[in-house]
């Protein structure tokens, strides 16, 4: 019997070719949404990064400089629902990332802060989404990537408007889901568990304050007590998962919730 020749190595089985896409990622000056634009950027798609913080924007474009794709820097407050809506037209694929929290009990959680997350974070998605979905339904193809978190699976104290803002969005999310089905548009939630970014970090010493705690006690004790993986996850990962859901392969995926948690939501 003659053995099979053998030409290198097998040809990868899920295309992340996103060259002549358009993709805007929200929050895109840092974190995960930094993360999202470099990955999507990387595979071609040309990216719009949504943010307020023009400073944090010029370094993404710089770094974006030689992928095959590009990044194009959009300052946008998202409060400015108006905006954002407009933003959003003509996108092939929509992330929405941007978010903030604050942690406080909820007889001293200040009623300013808790719609300015609900604004950010539930109805400005729902603007974009609504400026999107035109387009995607005119060609008969879209991408909705919704950012929750394991919050938006499971509640945690003293983090009341971030807990509603992440719940409202696996509604709006599977909502998108059901109504983009028939023109092609999937919409899918991604829920990491705490992720090394900015805003977790600024949370050690919120939590600490919360729960009586040091700080060197809170990623242990609070932060990852839930957590079978002892560890945060990487902004790198989750960009990854974000990028398989623009795939072909990810086609039939949708008005679901993908939980990146470290087992959190095994409980």
């Amino acid at each position: 019997m003659t053995a099979p020749t053998t030409s290198g190595p097998a040809e990868p089985s899920v295309s992340l070719d996103l060259g002549g896409r358009t993709a805007l990622v929200t929050g895109a000056a840092g974190g995960i949404g930094h993360a999202c634009a470099l990955r999507l950027a990387a595979a071609g798609a040309k990216v719009r990064a949504v943010d307020r913080d023009a400073e944090g924007l010029a370094a993404l474009v710089d770094q974006a400089h030689g992928l095959a794709g590009a990044v194009e820097a959009r300052v946008v407050d998202l409060t400015d629902l108006d905006a954002a809506e407009a933003v959003a037209a003509g996108t092939d694929i929509l992330v929405n990332n941007a978010g903030l929290q604050l942690v406080r009990p909820i007889e001293e959680f200040p009623p300013d802060v808790f719609h300015t997350v609900l604004t950010v974070m539930l109805e400005a998605p729902f603007r974009l989404i609504r400026g999107a979905l035109p387009h995607m339904y005119a060609q008969g193809w879209g991408r909705i990537v919704n950012i929750s978190s394991v919050h938006g699976l499971r509640a945690s104290a003293y983090k009341s408007a971030y807990v509603a803002a992440k719940h409202g969005l696996e509604g709006l999310s599977k909502t998108a889901a059901l109504e983009g089905a028939s023109h092609g548009v999937t919409s899918v939630c991604v829920n990491p568990g705490y992720v090394r970014t900015p805003l977790v970090e600024k949370q050690i010493a919120d939590q600490a304050a919360a729960h009586s705690l040091p700080e060197e006690r809170v990623l242990t004790d609070v932060l990852l007590k839930d957590s079978a993986i002892k560890r945060l996850v990487e902004p790198d990962e989750v960009a990854e998962a974000v990028l398989y859901l623009c795939s072909p392969h990810a086609a039939f995926i949708t008005g679901t919730s993908l939980a990146l948690d470290g087992g959190w939501t095994a409980h």
